[in-house]
């Protein structure tokens, strides 16, 4: 019983760590000053929203949709590459997940439904994204 007792243990620091780590993001992204650092904290709540209503948005292929689950599960999950209780850098991997799946389903989903599904403010999505692409002179 005493190592069951102790992975339950464990799961629960890990948990509140990332629990932790995501009310200090959400404090810092209301109380910093606009700029860079503000922009930051809002990123990874924002990637979380985007891919939550992209997961539900119609026009979204399945293949894109399994890759923004899997990035979800990412933010998720305990395991990651940087500790989460590491203030500032500690969702670093977190965000570059999640900014990869979202410039992954940039190029199969119409930039519309993108910049619609992001809460945040839309420079910050359009510099994720690149230039939109030009339309086919068809």
């Amino acid at each position: 019983m005493g190592a069951v007792d102790g992975v339950v243990q464990g799961a629960a620091i890990a948990i509140g760590a990332v629990l932790l780590s995501w009310v200090l993001l959400m404090v810092l992204a209301r109380t910093l000053p606009p700029g860079t650092a503000r922009e930051l904290a809002r990123f990874l709540p924002a990637c979380a929203t985007a891919v939550r209503r992209l997961r539900q948005h119609p026009a979204v292929p399945r293949r894109a949709k399994v890759v923004l689950l899997l990035a979800g599960l990412w933010v998720l999950s305990p395991i990651d590459l940087i500790p989460e209780f590491l203030p500032v850098i500690g969702p670093l991997d977190d965000v570059v997940v999640v900014a990869l799946a979202l410039r992954y389903a940039a190029r199969r989903v119409p930039r519309d439904v993108l910049l619609t599904a992001w809460p945040g403010d839309r420079r910050i999505i359009a510099r994720l994204l690149g230039p939109a692409a030009a339309a086919d002179p068809a």
